[in-house]
């Protein structure tokens, strides 16, 4: 089993609506940056667990934890004209884009705030804390997930 970060601007998708969601699943969709992708399509598999990580908010932060129920497939939005993942370029025998299906496992107690996990020696090296790592999609090497709900 692996263990991932995958960010979501609360005001787009959050915690919330991924509670609410038909069996509190749902798909991982529009990502549009390749090295996410690759991740999703070839590393992402059925049983990883992922952070949910709220970003660009008020508390960017961890908020909960997703287990993966699909993994890696041809995106749905890139073909979809009203998708605002809509991308023309892409094509349905050689897909551009790809996602994965999660379901939440639980929310955290707290969130663990971005500022404070930045003051904890062991997650020095986390993907997330790295200077000019903006992607959405990231692993998350044991010792740091299981540091991560030590702090809960």
């Amino acid at each position: 089993m692996n263990h991932w970060l995958m960010k979501s601007e609360p005001s787009a998708f959050s915690i919330d609506d991924l509670a609410a969601s038909p069996g509190k699943t749902t798909v991982w969709e529009g990502i549009r940056n390749y090295q996410a992708r690759n991740l999703l399509r070839d590393e992402i598999q059925v049983g990883d667990l992922a952070y949910l990580y709220h970003s660009s908010c008020q508390l960017p932060g961890v908020v909960g934890v997703m287990e993966v129920t699909r993994g890696g497939y041809a995106d749905p939005s890139q073909f979809d004209p009203a998708s605002r993942y809509f991308d023309p370029r892409s094509d349905r025998h050689a897909p551009r884009w790809f996602c994965v299906d999660v379901k939440l496992n639980r929310r955290l107690g707290r969130v663990i705030g971005l500022q404070e996990m930045r003051t904890h020696e062991p997650l020095r090296d986390l993907a997330l804390l790295q200077r000019g790592n903006r992607l959405s999609v990231m692993p998350v090497t044991k010792p740091e997930w299981d540091f991560i709900l030590s702090l809960e």
